[in-house]
Protein backbone atom coordinates (compact mmCIF):
# COMPACT_ATOMS: atom_id res chain seq x y z
CA UNK A 1 0.00 0.00 0.00
CA UNK A 2 2.82 2.40 0.84
CA UNK A 3 4.45 1.70 -2.52
CA UNK A 4 1.19 2.48 -4.34
CA UNK A 5 0.81 5.76 -2.44
CA UNK A 6 4.36 6.81 -3.32
CA UNK A 7 3.84 5.92 -6.97
CA UNK A 8 0.68 8.04 -7.00
CA UNK A 9 2.55 11.00 -5.51
CA UNK A 10 5.37 10.75 -8.05
CA UNK A 11 2.94 10.31 -10.97
CA UNK A 12 0.93 13.37 -9.97
CA UNK A 13 4.11 15.40 -9.54
CA UNK A 14 5.40 14.24 -12.92
CA UNK A 15 2.26 15.48 -14.66
CA UNK A 16 2.52 18.99 -13.20
CA UNK A 17 6.27 19.02 -13.84
CA UNK A 18 5.65 18.40 -17.56
CA UNK A 19 3.18 21.29 -17.59
CA UNK A 20 5.73 23.55 -15.88
CA UNK A 21 8.37 22.48 -18.38
CA UNK A 22 6.07 23.37 -21.28
CA UNK A 23 5.42 26.78 -19.76
CA UNK A 24 9.14 27.49 -19.40
CA UNK A 25 9.71 26.37 -23.00
CA UNK A 26 6.88 28.56 -24.25
CA UNK A 27 8.57 31.62 -22.73
CA UNK A 28 12.09 30.56 -23.66
CA UNK A 29 13.14 30.54 -20.00
CA UNK A 30 15.99 28.35 -18.79
CA UNK A 31 14.82 27.02 -15.40
CA UNK A 32 17.60 25.81 -13.11
CA UNK A 33 16.79 23.65 -10.09
CA UNK A 34 19.61 24.53 -7.65
CA UNK A 35 20.10 21.94 -4.92
CA UNK A 36 22.55 21.59 -2.02
CA UNK A 37 22.80 20.84 1.66
CA UNK A 38 22.28 23.68 4.17
CA UNK A 39 25.24 26.04 4.27
CA UNK A 40 26.79 24.94 0.96
CA UNK A 41 26.25 28.40 -0.49
CA UNK A 42 23.13 28.35 -2.67
CA UNK A 43 22.11 31.93 -1.91
CA UNK A 44 25.71 33.15 -2.12
CA UNK A 45 26.11 31.54 -5.56
CA UNK A 46 22.82 33.03 -6.75
CA UNK A 47 23.89 36.49 -5.57
CA UNK A 48 27.30 36.22 -7.24
CA UNK A 49 25.70 34.93 -10.44
CA UNK A 50 23.14 37.74 -10.55
CA UNK A 51 25.94 40.29 -10.20
CA UNK A 52 27.75 38.81 -13.21
CA UNK A 53 24.56 38.45 -15.26
CA UNK A 54 23.77 42.17 -15.11
CA UNK A 55 23.40 43.41 -18.67
CA UNK A 56 23.76 39.90 -20.09
CA UNK A 57 20.51 38.15 -19.11
CA UNK A 58 17.30 38.84 -17.19
CA UNK A 59 16.84 36.52 -14.23
CA UNK A 60 14.16 35.71 -11.69
CA UNK A 61 14.38 33.58 -8.55
CA UNK A 62 12.09 31.24 -6.66
CA UNK A 63 13.33 30.76 -3.10
CA UNK A 64 12.43 27.55 -1.28
CA UNK A 65 12.81 27.31 2.49
CA UNK A 66 11.11 25.44 5.28
CA UNK A 67 10.46 28.80 6.99
CA UNK A 68 11.39 32.52 6.83
CA UNK A 69 12.14 34.82 3.89
CA UNK A 70 15.70 35.75 4.85
CA UNK A 71 17.27 34.51 1.62
CA UNK A 72 14.54 36.05 -0.55
CA UNK A 73 15.17 39.44 1.01
CA UNK A 74 18.88 39.14 0.21
CA UNK A 75 18.12 38.28 -3.42
CA UNK A 76 15.66 41.18 -3.80
CA UNK A 77 18.53 43.62 -3.27
CA UNK A 78 19.74 42.61 -6.75
CA UNK A 79 16.61 44.08 -8.31
CA UNK A 80 15.27 40.84 -9.74
CA UNK A 81 11.77 39.35 -9.27
CA UNK A 82 11.69 36.91 -6.35
CA UNK A 83 8.95 34.59 -5.10
CA UNK A 84 9.27 32.93 -1.68
CA UNK A 85 7.98 29.42 -1.04
CA UNK A 86 7.81 28.24 2.58
CA UNK A 87 7.21 24.51 2.68
CA UNK A 88 6.12 24.46 6.33
CA UNK A 89 8.28 21.45 7.08
CA UNK A 90 8.58 19.64 3.75
CA UNK A 91 12.21 18.85 2.93
CA UNK A 92 11.93 19.63 -0.79
CA UNK A 93 10.07 21.63 -3.41
CA UNK A 94 7.67 19.88 -5.77
CA UNK A 95 6.07 20.72 -9.10
CA UNK A 96 2.80 21.91 -7.54
CA UNK A 97 4.65 24.43 -5.36
CA UNK A 98 6.44 25.75 -8.44
CA UNK A 99 3.18 26.01 -10.38
CA UNK A 100 1.69 28.08 -7.55
CA UNK A 101 4.78 30.30 -7.39
CA UNK A 102 4.60 30.93 -11.13
CA UNK A 103 1.26 32.65 -10.61
CA UNK A 104 3.23 35.44 -8.93
CA UNK A 105 6.06 35.93 -11.41
CA UNK A 106 5.97 37.17 -15.01
CA UNK A 107 8.08 34.87 -17.17
CA UNK A 108 7.78 37.03 -20.30
CA UNK A 109 10.84 39.26 -19.73
CA UNK A 110 13.00 36.50 -18.20
CA UNK A 111 15.84 34.53 -19.72
CA UNK A 112 16.66 32.54 -16.60
CA UNK A 113 14.72 31.32 -13.57
CA UNK A 114 16.79 30.01 -10.67
CA UNK A 115 14.86 27.79 -8.27
CA UNK A 116 16.65 27.52 -4.94
CA UNK A 117 15.48 24.22 -3.50
CA UNK A 118 15.29 23.40 0.20
CA UNK A 119 18.67 22.56 1.74
CA UNK A 120 18.81 18.76 1.54
CA UNK A 121 20.90 16.19 -0.36
CA UNK A 122 18.19 13.51 -0.49
CA UNK A 123 14.57 14.42 -1.29
CA UNK A 124 15.03 17.28 -3.81
CA UNK A 125 16.61 14.90 -6.34
CA UNK A 126 13.50 12.71 -6.29
CA UNK A 127 10.99 15.38 -7.34
CA UNK A 128 11.01 16.94 -10.79
CA UNK A 129 9.90 20.56 -10.98
CA UNK A 130 9.77 20.99 -14.75
CA UNK A 131 13.29 22.40 -14.73
CA UNK A 132 15.50 22.66 -17.79
CA UNK A 133 18.61 21.82 -15.81
CA UNK A 134 19.59 20.42 -12.43
CA UNK A 135 22.56 22.00 -10.69
CA UNK A 136 23.94 21.20 -7.27
CA UNK A 137 26.48 22.79 -4.98
CA UNK A 138 28.95 20.95 -2.79
CA UNK A 139 31.12 22.96 -0.43
CA UNK A 140 34.69 21.96 0.27
CA UNK A 141 33.82 21.89 3.98
CA UNK A 142 31.44 18.95 3.36
CA UNK A 143 34.22 16.64 2.18
CA UNK A 144 35.03 14.81 -1.05
CA UNK A 145 33.20 11.64 0.04
CA UNK A 146 29.66 13.12 -0.20
CA UNK A 147 28.95 11.51 -3.62
CA UNK A 148 29.38 8.07 -2.04
CA UNK A 149 26.84 8.92 0.66
CA UNK A 150 24.28 10.68 -1.56
CA UNK A 151 24.73 9.11 -5.02
CA UNK A 152 21.29 10.02 -6.41
CA UNK A 153 21.87 13.76 -6.15
CA UNK A 154 25.20 13.55 -7.98
CA UNK A 155 23.87 11.10 -10.58
CA UNK A 156 20.80 13.24 -11.37
CA UNK A 157 22.54 16.62 -11.64
CA UNK A 158 23.72 18.18 -14.90
CA UNK A 159 26.12 20.53 -13.14
CA UNK A 160 28.19 20.36 -9.96
CA UNK A 161 29.50 23.61 -8.51
CA UNK A 162 32.20 22.98 -5.91
CA UNK A 163 32.07 26.04 -3.63
CA UNK A 164 34.41 27.42 -0.97
CA UNK A 165 37.57 26.44 -2.84
CA UNK A 166 39.39 29.04 -0.75
CA UNK A 167 39.21 26.47 2.07
CA UNK A 168 41.22 23.85 0.17
CA UNK A 169 44.36 23.05 2.11
CA UNK A 170 42.76 23.64 5.47
CA UNK A 171 41.54 20.03 5.67
CA UNK A 172 41.83 16.77 3.77
CA UNK A 173 39.51 17.65 0.88
CA UNK A 174 40.77 16.06 -2.35
CA UNK A 175 39.44 17.73 -5.51
CA UNK A 176 40.83 15.08 -7.87
CA UNK A 177 39.27 12.28 -5.86
CA UNK A 178 35.94 14.12 -5.89
CA UNK A 179 36.11 14.62 -9.65
CA UNK A 180 36.96 10.98 -10.21
CA UNK A 181 34.11 9.72 -8.05
CA UNK A 182 31.54 12.06 -9.56
CA UNK A 183 32.48 11.46 -13.20
CA UNK A 184 32.37 7.70 -12.69
CA UNK A 185 28.81 8.11 -11.41
CA UNK A 186 27.82 10.69 -14.02
CA UNK A 187 30.19 10.96 -17.02
CA UNK A 188 28.28 13.88 -18.56
CA UNK A 189 28.27 16.14 -15.51
CA UNK A 190 29.91 19.57 -15.83
CA UNK A 191 32.01 20.62 -12.83
CA UNK A 192 32.95 24.15 -11.77
CA UNK A 193 35.28 25.10 -8.94
CA UNK A 194 34.32 28.41 -7.34
CA UNK A 195 34.64 30.54 -4.27
CA UNK A 196 31.73 32.88 -3.69
CA UNK A 197 33.83 34.66 -1.07
CA UNK A 198 36.78 35.50 -3.34
CA UNK A 199 34.95 35.42 -6.69
CA UNK A 200 37.23 32.72 -8.09
CA UNK A 201 35.54 30.73 -10.85
CA UNK A 202 32.29 32.73 -10.82
CA UNK A 203 32.87 34.26 -14.26
CA UNK A 204 33.51 30.84 -15.85
CA UNK A 205 30.29 29.48 -14.31
CA UNK A 206 28.25 32.54 -15.33
CA UNK A 207 29.58 32.63 -18.89
CA UNK A 208 28.74 28.95 -19.28
CA UNK A 209 25.24 29.68 -17.98
CA UNK A 210 24.79 32.51 -20.50
CA UNK A 211 25.71 30.08 -23.29
CA UNK A 212 23.12 27.58 -22.05
CA UNK A 213 20.49 30.35 -21.95
CA UNK A 214 21.20 31.19 -25.61
CA UNK A 215 21.02 27.54 -26.63
CA UNK A 216 17.77 27.04 -24.74
CA UNK A 217 16.17 30.07 -26.39
CA UNK A 218 17.21 28.82 -29.81
CA UNK A 219 15.71 25.38 -29.17
CA UNK A 220 12.50 26.98 -27.90
CA UNK A 221 12.35 29.18 -31.02
CA UNK A 222 12.66 26.18 -33.32
CA UNK A 223 10.11 24.05 -31.44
Amino acid sequence: MDVEVLEGIFDANEKIARENEALFREHGVLAVNLMASPGAGKTSLISATLDRLAGRAQAGVIEGDIASSVDAEKIRTHGVPVVQINTGGACHLDAVMIRQALEHIDLSPLDLLIIENVGNLVCPAEFKLGESMRAMILSVAEGHDKPLKYPLMFSESDVLVVNKTDLIGMGDFDMEELRGTVTRMNPDIVIFEVSCRTGEGIEAWTSWLVERIAEHKERARRA
